[in-house]
Order: structure tokens, then sequence, then C-alpha cells
């Protein structure tokens, strides 16, 4: 473990990776320590310095009186940058870190090779939100938000297929300082870089999980759309932590913006990412299916629709999961692929299209692509649904 004194505070800090390589410092979200970035260090060390650390009141930096600020935060990391010799260095933000890391630039934009902002936005949240918090945690303390905030950080499939881990994140949650935890909700409260973000100049890459409950895709895609030549990134299958969920994704985006080679990320990015979209969307027993018959034969067509298919087109963030449900059981029933539209009236489970959606679309079938098109989906869905319901019956 290691400590400085920076700015007044005590600050806890970790450094990994080449000594003579470009640097890197990661600043992390609300409730967290440098512990959420683990994994994406480990796939960064072999060509960059990385810098991870706790912010004022989490983990083992020191707890000072609140409230704080987005500038006293970022008035902290620079003091770090400065106590490590860090003149010049690439700046990842999570969440608050994310405001953090657009306040930093902001006020010494020189300091900065590149910046990458995931799962925030320029303004999180309410003055009513933010308040409602700081009042639940005084009454009842952190637990009592715990549950709420660990369906927001991570994806459905996270929480079904490793309780251990969930439960793990929830105990740093709790641990954190109760008083340091309120202090950063007042400087969320008051955070608004909106006017501010559009100065930013340094390359800017700006990442959201596709399953975020905190920050959702849309707010971050928002503020991308304010920094002059952002990117907008979605990651498939991941929540509010994408550095916990999917690591290797993140860290290949960290590095392609750093380093910008050119060619986009290496391919093998959208076939996970695409595997990742396909599961969500079908399910896994289906795709588990799909592939355990796959052969010699049909093997190349497997990995490609799971590339363009499900890792491009799914996988894009302008709509949601249910807008394209809607629209592909459409196209579908149009065509007379009526396997097809049951395998995706199947997945509606998954998407949170609804059976009136169905219908509505399969109402513009009949309109723009003929009535025996729309007179067979509608047997079929019907057919389907009531499948689907007989089996909730059972369970």
């Amino acid at each position: 473990m290691q400590f400085s004194q920076v700015n007044g505070m005590v600050a806890h800090w970790a450094s990994a990776g080449r000594a003579d390589g470009p640097a890197i410092i990661f600043s992390n979200s609300l409730g967290t320590d440098l512990r959420i970035w683990d994994d994406v260090v480990a796939r960064l060390g072999a060509r960059y310095r990385t810098l991870t650390y706790d912010k004022r009141g989490h983990g083992l930096s020191e707890l000072t009186p609140g409230p704080y600020s987005i500038d006293l935060f970022a008035a902290d990391l620079l003091a770090l940058a400065d106590a490590q010799g860090l003149n010049r260095f690439a700046l990842v933000g999570l969440s608050v870190g994310g405001l953090i890391a657009q306040a930093v630039v902001v006020r010494a934009p020189e300091r900065l090779t590149a910046l990458v902002i995931c799962d925030t936005a320029a303004k999180i949240g309410t003055d009513e939100t933010w308040g409602a918090r700081i009042a639940a945690i005084e009454k009842s303390g952190l637990d009592s938000i715990a549950g709420e905030l660990m369906e927001r950080w991570f994806s459905r499939r996270y929480r079904s297929d490793r309780p251990a881990e969930v439960a793990g994140w929830r105990n740093m949650l709790v641990r954190t300082p109760a008083a340091g935890y309120i202090a950063t909700c007042a400087a969320l409260r008051a955070a608004d870089l909106t006017a501010a973000v559009g100065t930013i100049s340094t390359p800017t890459l700006v990442v959201a999980g596709e399953e975020d409950g905190s920050t959702p895709p849309a707010l971050v895609r928002a503020t991308a759309g304010l920094i002059p030549g952002a990117r907008f990134e979605v990651i498939a299958g991941a929540g509010h932590l994408p550095c916990i969920e999917q690591p290797e994704v993140l860290a290949r985006l960290i590095d392609w913006h750093i380093s910008k080679p050119s060619a986009m990320p290496d391919p093998v990015d959208s076939f996970k990412q695409g595997m990742a979209t396909r599961r969500a969307v079908l399910g896994d027993q289906h795709v588990d299916a799909a592939t355990a018959a796959a052969t010699d034969f049909d093997r190349d067509f497997q990995t490609y629709i799971t590339r363009s298919a499900w890792g491009s087109v799914w996988s894009r963030p302008n709509i949601s999961r249910r807008e394209r449900s809607m629209l592909t059981i459409a196209l579908l029933a149009a065509q007379g692929q009526h396997e097809e539209v049951a395998m995706h009236v199947r997945a509606t489970r998954n998407t949170g299209a609804s059976p009136d959606d169905i219908r509505e679309a399969l109402l513009h079938v009949a309109v723009y692509a003929g009535v025996p098109a729309a007179n067979a989906a509608f047997k079929v869905v019907k057919k389907t649904l009531a499948e689907m319901a007989a089996a909730e019956a059972k369970t």
C-alpha cells in the first residue's frame, strides 16, 4: 500500500505497469475504491504506467470534513499527479470520476494526452435525487441502498451468474465511510459541466455500459455529443462498471484511443460484444444450443452473424433493444420467416417488447407488406405467446 500527502489529505494510491511507459490515471466511481480497475490495469501494464487511487473520503484515503466539490476532487488528482512526477498523462474517469476527469481537462488541458470518460455525464442526477439519497443514508446507512445500487451497477446476467462477486463489491460499497459518500453526493448534486465541456479539445472517448442503471447510455451519449470530436461506444453485457464486467473490452478501447493505431480495435471485440448481446437478447440456452449444433460446415456463418448482426447492428446505441425487437419481428414477418419470428417473440422476455408492441409492429406489416403476411405472423405470435405463458405458469 502506498500513501502520499496531497492537497491537504492523505491519498492512497497504487502504480503498476511499465515505469517508462505512457502514463494513465484512473478515477473511480461513487462508493468504490481503486480495486475496480485491477483487471483493466492488468491488461494495460505491458505498455503503460498506470496510477489508480482512492478519492478523498473513499477507500483508504483520508476522510476530511465535507461537503466536497468536483473542483476539490480535480485539485486532488492534479496534486497526486504532481507528486508522482506526471506532467502529462491520459485520464480515465468513471461516473463521478468521469466528472472529475471533465473538470481536470477543462482546468488543465495542457496536462492531458487523452481523455476517456465512462458511464458519466456533464450533469448527473438532480437536486431532488441526490437529496433523497443523502437523507436515506443519514437515516439508515449505506446498507439501506446497497441492493438497489447493485441492480444499477451490474447487468442482469452478472448478478445472476456471479453472486459471490456481487456480494464482494457490495461489501466494498457498504464499508465506504458514510460521511465521505454523503460529501461526494453533495459534490455531484452541485456539479454541472454542461456549458464547460464544449471547450474540450483533448481527444475524447466516451463509453457507456449497455445496461447501466445509474447513467443510462442515452445520458452518456448526450454528453458525448457536447464534446467536439468525441467518439461514443457502448459495451454490451455491462452495467455501470464495465471495468469489472467487461475489462478486456474496456482495456482494448482505452488502448486504441490512447495509442491511435490506424485501424479500429481488434475484430475480436466485435465478436465478444456480439456474443454478449446475442446472449442478452436470445438467452444463454438458445445461444448454447446454436453453438453446440455448429459444425465445420456452418461455424463460419455463426461467427459472421455474431459479429455483423449482434456485434454491429444490435449493439448500436441509437435505439433501444425494445425498438430493435419490434423492427426485427416486423421485418421477419414481412418476409414470412416464421421460425425466426417465433424466436424473436421469445426474446422479448429479454428486450422488454410487450405483446402490445408486437401487435403494433404487425399492424404496420399489414399496411406495408400485406394482410396475408401479417395474418400468418399473428398466428405464429399468438401461438408463441401462449407457449411462453404456459411455461411461466409451470415455474
